[in-house]
């Protein structure tokens, strides 16, 4: 059974409180939970990791590695403008991965636009809200069954 991980990065634990007109009213644990019970389904287990601290998205990542983790799904949160440390990290360790983003990034501040992963992630997924962790689920699923069956 494939295993994948999804990562949230900084702030995302303020999900439901922080801007809701920009991220929704949807916690990260029922986020998480939803992830958790749609991952089963499609016949994966999934684990969730969420920090604000960079370091400890970085180990986690290398830890993915040691994990056999099949696939990624990535919510960098404000890393995305500033982290060529974690992109590193998925480099390195060559773990295909989805970067998603509740709010539609290109539509907010200028600064919002530049991504350090989007150019080494297998897919972006951009302003669909909380269900945007769903499609990435769906994505993540259909690759890795892709991939499996060559």
């Amino acid at each position: 059974m494939p295993s994948f991980l999804l990562i949230n990065g900084p702030n995302l634990n303020l999900l439901g409180s922080r801007e809701p007109e920009v991220y929704g009213a949807t916690s990260l644990d029922d986020i998480e939970e939803r992830a958790k019970s749609l991952a089963t389904e499609l016949g994966h287990e999934l684990e969730c990791y969420q920090s604000n601290a960079e370091h400890e998205l970085i180990d986690r990542v290398q830890q993915a590695a040691t994990d056999k983790v099949s696939f990624i799904i990535l919510n960098p949160g404000a890393f995305t403008h500033t982290s060529i440390a974690l992109r590193d990290a998925l480099l390195a360790v060559k773990i295909p991965f989805i970067e998603l983003h509740l709010s539609n990034t290109f539509a907010r501040e200028e600064f919002r636009h530049n991504s350090y992963f989007s150019d080494i992630a297998q897919s972006c997924l951009f302003g669909f809200g909380a269900y945007g962790y769903e499609l990435a689920l769906h994505a993540a699923s259909n690759y890795v069954a892709g991939r499996e069956g060559k």
